[in-house]
């Protein structure tokens, strides 16, 4: 996956109890654990926004792309 979350890095950082994340930005614990993993599909923008509110960041401080090295850049990339 070329997209990175490093949503724990931030929790750790500023403190926060992810379970008291997720009750404050109104998505149950469960969506918060995938999140923080990276096992999510998308993310909505009021989820990425109410998160960076909270935590006080950006997006780009949650969310970092990485290239994968296994594809070339002529390739096209898989749905």
């Amino acid at each position: 996956m070329a997209i990175r979350v490093t949503l724990d890095r931030l929790l750790a950082e500023r403190g926060v109890r992810a379970r008291d994340l997720a009750r404050q930005i109104g998505i149950t614990e469960a969506n918060l654990s995938l999140l923080r993993r990276g096992h999510v599909k998308g993310v909505r923008f009021d989820t990425l926004a109410a998160l960076c509110a909270l935590l006080e960041c950006q997006p780009g401080d949650i969310l970092s792309f990485e290239p994968d090295a296994e594809r070339k850049p002529d390739e096209p990339v898989e749905s």
